[in-house]
């Protein structure tokens, strides 16, 4: 039987749905971009790229976010790429859970013989999930926001760009248009819990100091009406094609090391951890971020590392 009055859930709750906040915060989005961005490419026909990241949020706080994200995607000629992703969030140890399952389709127009872009579009369905069960509110036992619990499902429409030329790529992308209600509006009560569009911008560059050492500074802006901007930037340093270790700022709200590892030419697996330098410090002992990339050459086409962005 759940037992969460604590005031602090009441703060994340109101801070997701104040700050229109929605969507879930990567600290090593660079290798996440399928589903940040539907117009994500690489261009790489035969191979299939799939991966999973798992990030922990505000550990130690009561109710804070777990997210758990599934991708793959893959080329099927010159000009067109597709992919499939699963998000799936949780907060409040499973008062509110949220899961994604989302499509992209990608058309690449050549713009000359060494850059690319590619336009992108998002479709899937969001299920949205409460269970107030048990709870015991202080104060606002008769509260109607929590006196349902809901299962209802809407509809995901995307759309993104992507800009790749050589060592340098950018991006932007909103992953969902519409802005469905999760709790309508009863007996003249407003209630929370609409979407909000997430307006994303990406880039990134490698400078090649040598064939053994590479520099990769990357940005992340994400805009939402009503909502603070955020602002990433992170700088990775790559040895030998193999290792990679860097830190990330996220504007007025943490600091961040990361780091990753090839394990096989196909395999690589990362970690991070986010210090948080907001108010929230107080509460929290930091986020956690892992993730597992796999490429799958399904036609034997492969000859070398993998040169694209995603790595790079």
């Amino acid at each position: 039987m759940k037992k969460i009055y604590i005031p602090l859930f009441f703060l994340l709750l109101f801070w997701a749905r104040s700050h229109s906040q929605q969507d879930p915060q990567y600290t090593q989005y660079m290798y996440n971009m399928s589903v940040v961005n539907p117009a994500y490419t690489k261009g790489e026909r035969g191979l299939l790229n799939l991966g999973t990241l798992y990030r922990s949020q505000w550990q130690n706080t009561v109710g804070a976010p777990n997210t758990l994200t599934f991708f793959g995607h893959t080329a099927f000629s010159d000009k067109v790429e597709m992919g499939v992703s699963i998000v799936s969030d949780r907060i409040g140890d499973g008062a509110l859970k949220e899961n994604n399952l989302a499509i992209d389709f990608a058309y690449i127009l050549k713009l000359d013989a060494k850059s690319n872009l590619s336009l992108g579009l998002k479709g899937g369905l969001t299920n949205f999930e409460s269970n107030f069960n048990g709870f015991r509110l202080p104060e606002i036992q008769d509260d109607p926001a929590f006196a349902e619990n809901l299962n209802n499902s809407f509809p995901i429409a995307g759309v993104g760009a992507f800009y790749n030329r050589g060592n340098f790529y950018a991006g932007v992308s909103a992953p969902n248009l519409l802005t469905s209600k999760h709790i309508e509006n009863v007996d003249g009560i407003s209630k929370f819990g609409s979407e909000a569009v997430h307006v994303f911008l990406t880039s990134g560059y490698v400078y090649e100091l040598n064939s053994n050492l590479k520099l990769k500074p990357s940005t992340l802006i994400k805009m939402v009406k009503g909502a603070p901007l955020v602002f990433d930037a992170s700088l990775n340093v790559l040895l030998n094609n193999r290792f990679e270790a860097g830190a990330s700022y996220r504007l007025d709200d943490s600091v961040s090391a990361m780091f990753n590892f090839a394990v096989l030419p196909s395999v690589r697996i990362g970690y991070s951890y986010d210090y948080t330098l907001s108010n929230l410090s107080t509460f929290s002992a930091g986020s956690h971020e892992i993730f597992v990339l796999f490429d799958l050459d399904l036609l034997g086409l492969r000859k070398g590392y993998d040169k694209s962005p995603r790595f790079y």
